[in-house]
């Protein structure tokens, strides 16, 4: 017979998951350094170990080949884990500040202590770089972690769930499967931080959950990426580097190029140079080259093949929804409030349109809501940081796209509806710690000066404002 849990019927309960890890994390089990060693370098050794079996994962996911599971998620993991390994020691180091003289004799510290019992929601279309990246700063910063893959990555979701286990602290590391039931009666839970990676739309669902408790949350969003080719660029350069990072992974990276704002002057030479590009890294017939993913699921494929109509296609524009397969596509004579112009895209079709100025730039991308990330190809500094000084985004790539992720130095994150929050190296240690002010004041010196009747006292404390 069935257990209650595994009934159709049944909701998930994981107030016992969340009570136990809350103890094990209030008995001091976690913060040793020593501990948090061990697990990074087992997070490192699960990926390390397991290398072919994820990469047979995430091409049953995407259709992703080997060279693109390493950079965006596997090798992305492990440099995450090792940066922290060589940066913790002087991270939980605790900082001097100086001390007023008014609190003499006395010292002034800055510690930096785990948050506590945090969750991990992970997306489908990075599920490794986004549920293991945020892990490897939680168990840097000494918090224990419940990590939720997503249920559309179905094989790399089961092996997260298989392998952690084997490898992590079962006691502080847990993994939920399943979907919509499974997080919702996660959010009931009371945890002490919660990261999420996903859309605006699930972001706002996750906020309002998280504020029940005053939750403090991490949110990576994601958006419509401008990216800004002047007349200065390197035309053939830029298109090839847009090309790559549009059309990688089937076009499902939250940080890729959405569309591309062009001056009139270049966007043929732009467009011929994308078509070629096209051709160059996927060949004739994209749809059997080894190198190009595959969309997530029907539905997915379905919504893509409705935003074609968007624009004329002049390179790709096929689809086979039986193979899940969106050709690489470039999309011409696209109306600014056309279909594809109102979501964003997060698949392989970019659409380019004309814009004449570094005014209309700005204009465009501060009347609509800001984006992960912005893209501007200029060789003219002058154009480059005008545009970016006016207009807000949560990271900026010039001369490139969607390369900053990989950086652990960059902190990445998003602002206002693309989300809120940094990490990457130091800065997702910061994201999972409490940074802790701790004076200390020393007994020996207890002037009558602090203490009523300050009548007692006039004089002296308008000598001491004069003096401040």
């Amino acid at each position: 017979m069935s257990s209650p849990a595994s009934l159709p019927d049944a909701s998930p309960d994981y107030t016992d998951l969340v009570a136990a890890q809350r103890a094990y994390f209030l008995s001091g089990a976690t913060r040793p350094v020593a501990w948090r060693r061990a697990q990074l370098e087992a997070l490192k050794a699960l990926l390390k170990d397991n290398r072919g079996r994820f990469y047979s994962a995430l091409y049953d996911d995407l259709r992703r080949n080997e060279v693109d599971a390493d950079l965006m998620d596997i090798g992305h993991c492990i440099n995450e884990a090792d940066y922290a390994l060589k940066h913790m020691q002087s991270w939980l180091k605790p900082e001097h500040l100086p001390t007023p003289l008014v609190l003499e004799p006395g010292r002034i510290r800055v510690r930096h202590d785990p948050l506590g019992v945090t969750l991990i929601i992970g997306p489908w279309n990075e599920p490794l770089m986004l549920t293991f990246g945020p892990l490897a700063p939680a168990l840097a910063a000494g918090n224990t972690a419940v990590i939720k893959p997503s249920e559309l990555a179905v094989a790399t979701s089961a092996l997260i769930a298989e392998l952690v286990p084997h490898y992590l602290d079962q006691e502080a590391v847990a993994v939920v499967e399943g979907a919509v039931p499974e997080t919702t009666a996660l959010l009931e839970q009371q945890w002490d931080f919660i990261f999420f990676t996903g859309s605006p739309r699930v972001g706002k669902i996750i906020h309002q959950a998280a504020a029940k408790h005053l939750t403090p949350t991490v949110l990576e969003l994601g958006g419509k990426n401008p990216t800004i080719v002047h007349s200065s660029a390197d035309i053939k350069v830029a298109a090839r580097r847009i090309a790559n990072m549009r059309f990688s992974n089937g076009g499902q990276i939250c940080t890729a190029p959405d569309h591309v704002l062009v001056w009139p002057e270049v966007k043929d030479e732009l467009v011929e140079h994308l078509a070629q590009a096209v051709r160059d890294f996927y060949g004739d017939e994209p749809q059997q080259s080894p190198d190009y993913g595959r969309i997530v699921n029907r539905a997915s494929a379905e919504r893509l093949a409705g935003l074609l109509g968007s624009g004329r296609a002049v390179v790709g524009g096929r689809v086979d929804l039986d193979d899940l397969y969106v050709a690489p596509t470039v999309l011409v004579d696209v109306g600014w409030d056309s279909p594809i112009m109102q979501e964003e895209v997060f698949g392989p079709i970019l659409p380019v349109l004309e814009i004449h100025s570094v005014r209309e730039v700005i204009d465009w991308v501060n009347g609509h809501p800001s984006p992960l990330a912005l893209y501007v190809f200029a060789d003219d500094e002058d154009v480059t940081e005008q545009i970016i000084a006016a207009t807000p985004s949560g990271n900026v790539d010039v001369n490139d796209c969607t390369l900053h992720p990989l950086v652990s130095d960059i902190p990445f994150g998003g602002v206002g509806n693309s989300g809120m929050g940094k990490y990457h190296g130091r800065w997702g240690f910061e994201a999972f710690t409490n940074t802790r002010g701790v004076l200390y004041h020393s007994p020996r010196v207890d002037p009558e000066l602090r203490y009523p009747p300050y009548a007692n006292h006039r004089l002296a404390w308008d000598l001491a404002r004069k003096v401040a």
